[in-house]
């Protein structure tokens, strides 16, 4: 009965603690939609150049009050994993494009590119319905988890650093 009760209290203190980052197998991933959007620049960012990276795509816009909570974690992410091969894209979903999001990333400065395109096609491709949304993809560019929502940032730098220690096969 004791050892039933230790490991019983191991099981609940992993999970309770965050411990343990919880991501689906490599099998069962599905393949990132490609695309290509501009930076402030008008250069072509697309998401194939960064295969064999791990890519956060952060779609965000300038409105978005849970957007802002979560920028500074992914630029503290970007900072701490960019050398293990992280890399983090931001998606400007505002309707007005570039006209709304220069004026804010100027203000606002960001350590990681932040595209903008066609906010109705992104919307489309992405499903997305509600912002903020984030997506973990894979060195392979396959999707590991998609996030609704503001992200709990321990969790998040977890599933991170989970897939950043997988061992390609």
């Amino acid at each position: 009965m004791r050892v039933v009760t230790v490991v019983l209290s191991m099981v609940l203190l992993s999970s309770s603690s965050g411990l343990t980052a919880t991501i689906p197998p490599a099998e069962a991933r599905k393949k990132t939609p490609a695309f290509v959007l501009s930076d402030a620049n008008g250069s072509p960012v697309r998401l194939s150049d960064y295969k064999g990276k791990v890519v956060v795509i952060d779609f965000w816009a300038t409105w978005c009050t849970g957007c802002k909570v979560e920028i500074p974690w992914f630029m503290e992410f970007q900072e701490k994993y960019k050398s293990r091969g992280l890399a983090t894209i931001g998606a400007a979903m505002d309707d007005e494009g570039w006209e709304k999001v220069r004026p804010y990333i100027n203000e606002h400065p960001f350590n990681y590119p932040i595209v903008a395109g066609n906010v109705a096609a992104l919307a489309k491709t992405f499903k997305i319905t509600g912002l903020p949304l984030t997506i973990l993809i894979d060195r392979k560019g396959k999707i590991v988890d998609a996030h609704a929502g503001v992200v709990d940032k321990d969790a998040w730098e977890q599933e991170v650093r989970a897939v950043l220690e997988e061992r390609p096969r």
